[in-house]
This record gives structure tokens, C-alpha cells and sequence, in this order.
């Protein structure tokens, strides 16, 4: 009786064994893709060791998915810049030989303190500099120098004269060469009470300074 209990215990120790042997060296195809828990947004070319096996490393996609080998109740480790480290255990008991899950990780925000920065050394300096800024002028000013007498002869004596004012100046002076074609200007020499005129002005300029004597 003695050897049959020794041999039953014997028998279960065994089964147990194996049982837990076989789980251990079960291979598990585990897939899965990588977000943001704020943004749902996919988290690239996340780092993932696997704690449980010798921290051997892999690296999701440019979209997040990762796909590998693991057994089960290995404990996997997922970083990246900028995000909190997820920590993710296997289960033991997977029907089948694939197993599915998302993971989420949360972005680590770091605040900074405030550094303000100045361009003058000192107060003194600021002030100066300050006292002689020159400020720029506004859409009033800018229009009254426009419209200045100053501004606008500048801009006659060197804007072009568009086709408009052309034929307006061409215009006129043809009309002009209309009205006085026919106005013949006479030569003064070859006017003889012109020349009569003249000779009067000389005889009276000569007895106003005999009177004058």
C-alpha cells in the first residue's frame, strides 16, 4: 500500500510537472497596435524588451504595429520619447496560439522654467535705446506724406504718362494746328507803318531831349 501511494504521488508530480513545463515553453504569436491614450493617435517605431527573455528588443512599424514571438507570463516593457513606460505581462492561460491586445501609452509631459531674455545689459541702456527709437508712422501719416505738394511734383517729374494723358496732350495740339492754319504771321521789316512807327518814336525821342537841355 505504501508503494502504491508513493507511485500515485509519484504519477500527479509528473503531470503537474509537465503540464507546467509545456505552458512554459509555449509559443505565442502576440500582435498589437501602439496609441496615444489623449489622441488615439499611432505611436511610431516604439521600443518594446521583453524583461522575461534575456531583455531582448524589438521595434514597432511607422504605424504602431508590432507583431512577436513570446511565451506566456512574459512581462513586456514598451518606450519612447516622450511617453510614460508601459509595462505589460502576458497572460498564462491563452487559447490558442495567438493573443491580440491594443496598448496605450500616455505622453510625459516636462515643464520648463521660464527664461526670459533681454537685448540690453542694463536699465540704463533700455532706456536710451528706448528714448531714441524712432517710430514708425501710421496709415494717416503715410497717406498725408503721399499726397504732399513735394511727393506729388516728384512724381511728375518721374512717372511715365500713361496712354490717356498722351492722347489728351496730342489731341489738343492738333486742335490747335486745326484753329491756326490759316493765321499767317507777318514779317514787322516789310510793314512799312511799322517802319513809320519807328521813325516817329525816334523823332519824338530826339525832342524830348532837346526840351530836356
Amino acid at each position: 500500500m505504501k508503494y502504491i501511494f508513493s507511485l500515485l504521488l509519484l504519477t500527479i508530480s509528473c503531470s503537474l510537472f509537465a503540464q507546467q513545463k509545456g505552458a512554459a515553453e509555449k509559443l505565442i504569436q502576440f500582435s498589437g497596435i501602439i496609441t496615444d491614450v489623449d489622441s488615439n493617435s499611432v505611436i511610431p517605431y516604439v521600443t518594446i524588451t521583453n524583461i522575461s527573455s534575456k531583455n531582448q528588443q524589438y521595434a514597432a512599424n511607422y504605424k504602431g504595429y508590432f507583431s512577436i514571438i513570446v511565451r506566456p507570463g512574459d512581462i513586456l516593457q514598451y518606450t519612447a520619447v516622450g511617453f510614460t513606460k508601459v509595462e505589460l505581462t502576458i497572460p498564462t492561460e491563452i487559447n490558442g496560439s495567438q493573443f491580440t491586445q491594443m496598448v496605450r501609452m500616455k505622453s510625459e509631459i516636462t515643464y520648463l522654467p521660464a527664461v526670459q531674455i533681454t537685448p540690453w545689459a542694463t536699465a540704463e541702456e533700455f532706456t536710451r535705446d528706448f528714448l531714441s527709437l524712432k517710430i514708425a508712422d501710421d496709415d494717416y501719416e503715410i497717406a498725408r506724406k503721399n499726397l504732399s505738394g513735394k511727393s506729388l511734383s516728384g512724381m511728375m517729374q518721374t512717372l511715365s504718362r500713361d496712354a490717356g494723358e498722351i492722347s489728351n496732350v496730342n489731341w489738343r495740339l492738333a486742335h490747335d494746328r486745326a484753329l491756326n492754319k490759316n493765321m499767317v504771321q507777318t514779317n514787322p521789316l516789310l510793314n512799312p507803318f511799322a517802319w513809320g512807327k519807328l521813325m516817329q518814336q525816334i523823332f519824338s525821342g530826339d525832342k524830348t531831349r532837346e526840351s530836356d537841355n
